[in-house]
């Protein structure tokens, strides 16, 4: 049985390949549009098509293999992540992914961009002030490195469209980050609380014990700022340490009884390119995810 997302399959062959061929000349019709980041079932099955199509359709294939790399990478990755959340039994709930593009120029990005891509992070706010003016403002920007006090006018006022800050790791930032949302006068900005859940010292983020006194002052004191859950980078080798998640988790059931909330309205930010896929089936519902998207970071050489 044939389908298309337009209902008529010869149509939607055509506007694929016209896509393909000419990505910044064209537009998708609001009618099929859809946010890959929010995992909808018309992305599920479009991807389906692209791959049925491709094997019967040497065009087409041809035309799919010069799309980028970094957009078929980003295809790539949904579909994993799709499968991930259907092995979890999360598969109706949206995981969000956010492409972090730290290091790379701005035309990379706007090939994500140009693939149907609306969520990206950076971990630096010279990099994100930098990047953010020169690229569409329906961008939701995520912040995702360590933030300083002295850095947060930099990165309000730089960047308009920022969505959410995924690393509040104290009171002092967290004020800072209410007064200043205040005095510019914009919506309120969504918040995670990071917790060090490996206990290392070379990683920020507040103490496990201490994740829900920082999530109620957020919540009860910081009328600028939305808590929206919890955020943890956790050790490198995710598949051997397991217990970093689980950490996570039992920190979001105290804080969702602490401040008489349900946990789907705590978001568990795990999981990056090494492992997003497990950090999905153990419920993360936003993951960071880099170098598999863009291709390894590419840090300027030291002087010497």
């Amino acid at each position: 049985m044939q389908w298309s997302l337009l209902g008529e399959p010869l149509v939607a062959l055509r506007i694929a390949r016209s896509l393909h061929r000419n990505p910044k000349t064209h537009r998708i019709p609001n009618s099929v549009a859809v946010l890959p980041n929010n995992l909808e079932e018309p992305r599920k099955r479009e991807n389906e098509e692209e791959e049925i199509q491709s094997e019967s359709d040497p065009d087409m294939a041809t035309s799919a293999a010069m799309d980028g790399v970094a957009a078929g990478a980003l295809r790539s990755v949904l579909h994993r992540v799709q499968q991930a959340a259907d092995r979890a039994g999360s598969g109706s709930h949206p995981i969000r992914v956010v492409a972090v593009s730290k290091t790379k120029p701005v035309s990379l990005l706007r090939q994500v961009y140009d693939a149907g891509h609306r969520c990206f992070g950076e971990n630096y706010v010279q990099e994100i002030v930098e990047k953010a003016p020169q690229l569409p403002e329906d961008i939701e920007w995520h912040f995702i490195g360590n933030l300083q006090s002295n850095k947060v006018k930099s990165l309000l006022t730089g960047v308009p469209n920022l969505a959410m800050v995924e690393s509040v790791d104290d009171e002092k930032i967290a004020n800072q980050l209410d007064r200043f949302v205040a005095s510019i006068g914009r919506k309120p900005l969504k918040v995670l609380v990071q917790v060090n859940t490996s206990g290392e010292v070379s990683k920020s983020g507040v103490e496990p014990s201490g994740c829900v006194e920082l999530a109620k002052h957020v919540s009860l004191r910081c009328p600028n700022l939305e808590f929206s859950g919890l955020m943890t980078i956790g050790m490198l080798d995710y598949t051997s340490t397991p217990e970093n998640f689980k950490t996570l988790a039992n920190c979001r059931s105290e804080v969702c009884k602490a401040l008489g909330i349900t946990e789907e309205q705590c978001e568990l930010s795990i999981g990056m390119s090494g492992d997003f896929e497990l950090a999905i089936e153990m419920g993360s519902t936003n993951v960071r995810i880099g170098s598999i998207i863009f291709g390894p970071r590419e840090y300027p050489k030291e002087q010497s």
